[in-house]
């Protein structure tokens, strides 16, 4: 079985959460196994633990961000160990990129990134889509290691098939009996907040600003606009044959009563006095999701938490129905 290390910032957890999840289906068919910081138990020496997992990893994921690039621990610690045994042929190294950033001039720059082409996972309208491509690419890079095992253990390369690699390696899993009802319910702090809020303001910006983009090439006599205003505030025109048909305004809004909401408009007006919905920063106990507020015309029920790719098909949604 294949070890995976995770490297990555503590700014980066959720995506690395996801990917982790993504990767579930490696992890039942006994392909790989992973590890990374939040699996040091209370007690052990977080250096050494960090070291020694770093060390036996056969692959190591660099989760590649702006924050990761400023974390001296990642960047100047685990980074540097993880070119030298990438150097050496001792593991195989896979940036994975998060956030757009200046990584391409860093000692990884040379390595193969993934997704495709490095484009960050942030910038897919669909984040499953970057997570599967990153899946695909750490199965193949797995596949080639488990094969390499099992040459040294004997095995012709021509009697290694995907079957009997498979077996393989099922018969070195000890199984162990356990509940798999394990969640328990947890707060969010007012920076866990707020950060939820910014993350999902710009997955909606993306997410328009590509989706535009396409409705454009796909559609003949469409136009489509898209204008960053700046930081809190964007707008997205719809044009039929050089006729407006929809228009919006999208904006992070703040208040002394909240911790923020994202604000929709069905007109583009400069001022932010009216709007026609919003999306309040709401929780289950387990994950943080967006209530809608006044979105109850376009079928969403208000009780039920969207993710941040169900709040920005809403708005898209409303966008899209003069042309539908």
């Amino acid at each position: 079985m294949v070890t995976v290390f995770f490297s990555y910032s503590h700014r980066d957890e959720d995506l690395r959460n996801e990917l982790e999840i993504h990767l579930a289906a490696l992890k039942r068919q006994g392909v790989i196994k992973t590890w990374h910081d939040r699996r040091i138990g209370a007690g052990k020496d977080l250096d050494n633990e960090i070291d020694s997992n770093l060390e036996a990893a056969d692959i190591i994921l660099l989760l590649v961000s702006p924050y990761f690039i400023a974390s001296d621990y990642c960047y100047d610690v685990e980074m540097k160990r993880t070119i030298e045994r990438h150097e050496a042929g001792q593991a195989s190294v896979i940036p994975v990129i998060l956030h757009p950033c200046d990584w391409q001039q860093t000692p990884f720059g040379k390595l193969r990134a993934t997704p495709t082409d490095g484009k960050p996972v942030s910038k897919f309208p669909n984040q499953h889509e970057a997570f599967l491509a990153i899946t695909k690419d750490i199965r193949a890079a797995a596949e080639d290691i488990n094969k390499q095992k099992m040459v040294k253990l004997g095995m012709k390369p021509t009697e290694i098939s995907q079957q009997n690699m498979s077996q393989t390696i099922k018969a070195n899993i000890k199984e162990t009996p356990r509940s798999s009802n394990l969640r328990v319910k947890r707060a969010f702090s007012d920076i866990e907040r707020s950060r939820f809020l910014s993350e999902s303001f710009e997955y909606i910006v993306n997410f328009f600003d590509n989706s535009l983009s396409e409705l454009e090439a796909r559609s003949v006599g469409i136009e489509t606009e898209f204008r960053r205003i700046d930081a809190n505030h964007f707008l997205a025109r719809l044009y039929d044959r050089g006729n407006l048909v929809s228009e919006c305004k999208v904006w992070l809004s703040f208040d002394t009563s909240s911790h923020g909401n994202i604000k929709y408009s069905t007109s583009c007006s400069m001022h932010d006095n009216s709007f026609n919905g919003s999306l309040s920063i709401d929780s289950d106990g387990y994950t943080l999701g967006l209530k809608p507020f006044l979105f109850y015309q376009a079928g969403y029920n208000e009780a039920n938490l969207l993710s941040k790719e169900g709040a920005a098909e809403l708005f898209w949604s409303i966008l899209m129905q003069p042309l539908q």
